[in-house]
């Protein structure tokens, strides 16, 4: 049977086992929205595209899915591309769907029309302009594939309006041909069993966890890993949850707004596993003063970003998941007890504090008060600045998927969408965003949102009256010179 193109991209998402999908209506996908009336899928109309491109993010986030957004050509596609970028910073699955004007009419600035596959280049794992109906369902499962393999990174499809209104015969490809995509091989054991022999033989090990656990579903892995040998366990922003932060292993977040005894651990270390993590700046600070005597072992699903920052002297490709397994059963297991008591020395002298003061609430016992609400059961969200590394510091993640943040492009307004994404995801869940008011008023237009749809999303605003970050950073360095 014959289907149109928009019937197609429909039965495509279906059969990718897309339950919902979040998006703004425009002339270029029309045809689209008409055939998602005959479809399960439910869709949530957003108030702005940038953030039905979060709310994919934080479903994805939510549920290791990957989230879908849709938009109509030119400014609706322009406006996805923050969200996009964020996605790709942030290694998340989304599919984006734009509209484009006729194929005849590209490249004769017509009304509405972007390059947007041209634009989002550089920020997406891979984008599709499809020209022919026929290739339609393929590039889709493509997609898929693309989005969800190796490691994940936003995917962008750009379907001309007559594609959409074109007919062919509908058939969905059981597997992907996609010439130049290929995955990285099974990890050498070799490899791993230099590893494991070398963390039996160190004296101050950490391991340092990124969000790569958690996307790999590699949490109880890396607990069994930390609880064998001893080895105590630091995370980025987009690691929480990975690792339970109560647990005595751990040494909550590393870097410039981590704890001071993760930071002073990695520092005189004398071995680092960094496991799905990239060594980002704000984790290393200076690269040539960055922990001087370790030796590192790096697991990374993409090679790329093996020795990109930091060298590895002991490199391992591969899945976290998959590669931890194999690193526990031939792990040999060090002696880490003067390095732990060492530790404890650090947590006792360093703890994370702030001064109380009668009359203000501060927002750092604002957040503890969340989490003594919650015991790390909720999800929670950040805006960015301040209120993000005060709720990375003093909320507790215990569960993965359970703190999502934009770490690598920090974008203001992230924080609501996404929590508007993982609440259609989880709806028994306790969804809670942890917000700063100047981040808060870059996408607060999604109240609307929220309401419309009964989703109980809460939000705890910091308001301090400034965007307290740069604020601060202008006191610091900038004589108080304030924009």
């Amino acid at each position: 049977m014959k289907l149109t193109g928009a019937e197609i991209i429909v039965r495509a998402l279906e059969e990718e086992g897309v339950e919902v999908v979040f998006g703004i209506p425009g002339g270029a996908v029309i045809p689209l929205y008409d055939k998602l009336y005959d479809s399960s899928i439910k869709h949530i109309l957003v108030r702005h595209e940038q953030c039905a491109a979060h709310a994919a993010d934080g479903y994805a986030r939510a549920t290791g899915r990957p989230g879908v957004c849709i938009a109509t050509s030119g400014p609706g596609a322009t406006n996805l591309v923050t969200g996009i970028a964020n996605a790709y910073m942030d290694s998340i699955p989304i599919i984006a769907i734009t509209g484009q004007v006729p194929v005849s009419s590209i490249g004769r600035d017509s009304f509405q029309e972007a390059d947007i596959t041209g634009i989002t280049m550089p920020i997406v794992k891979h984008n599709f302009l499809v020209k022919d109906v026929r290739q339609l369902a393929s590039t889709i499962r493509a997609a898929f594939y693309i989005a969800t393999t190796g490691r994940p990174g936003p995917v962008l499809i750009d379907v001309p309006k007559d594609v959409t209104l074109a007919e062919t015969e509908f058939e969905y490809p059981p597997k992907v041909t996609f010439r130049g995509y290929r995955l990285p091989e099974k990890f050498d054991s070799t490899q791993v069993y230099q590893a494991a022999k070398v963390i039996g033989e160190a004296r101050r090990p950490v391991i340092y966890a990124g969000g790569g656990v958690i996307t790999s579903n590699a949490s109880e892995e890396l607990r069994e890993l930390a609880e064998k040998t001893r080895i105590p366990v630091t995370t980025t922003l987009l690691g929480k949850g990975a690792f339970p932060e109560t647990h005595p292993l751990s040494l909550g977040m590393l870097g410039m707004h981590g704890t001071r005894y993760a930071n002073y651990a990695i520092s005189y270390s004398d071995l680092i596993i960094a496991v799905g993590a990239r060594f980002d700046d704000r984790v290393t600070g200076k690269l040539d003063a960055f922990a001087p005597q370790a030796k590192v072992i790096h697991i990374d699903i993409d090679p790329a970003e093996i020795g990109k920052n930091v060298h590895a002297h002991y490199p391992i490709v591969g899945d976290a998941k998959e590669v931890l397994r194999e690193l526990i059963s031939r792990v040999e297991v060090p002696d880490t007890r003067e390095w732990l008591s060492q530790i404890e020395e650090w947590k006792a002298e360093y703890p994370l504090t702030y001064e109380l003061r009668e009359g203000v609430l501060k927002p750092q016992y604002i957040i503890e008060q969340i989490w003594e609400l919650t015991k790390g059961k909720a999800i929670i969200t950040t805006e960015v600045g301040q209120n993000q590394m005060w709720a990375a510091q003093y909320y507790k993640a215990l569960y993965p998927r359970t703190f999502i943040s934009s770490g690598g492009l920090g974008t203001m307004g992230f924080g609501f969408p996404a929590a508007i994404g993982a609440q259609v995801a989880r709806p028994e869940a306790i969804v809670i965003d942890i917000a700063g008011d100047g981040s808060f008023l870059m996408t607060c237009q999604e109240l609307a949102t929220a309401v419309h749809y009964k989703l109980p999303v809460k939000v705890a605003i910091l308001n301090n009256r400034y965007l307290g970050m740069v604020r601060q950073w202008q006191e610091l360095f900038h004589e108080k010179r304030y924009s």
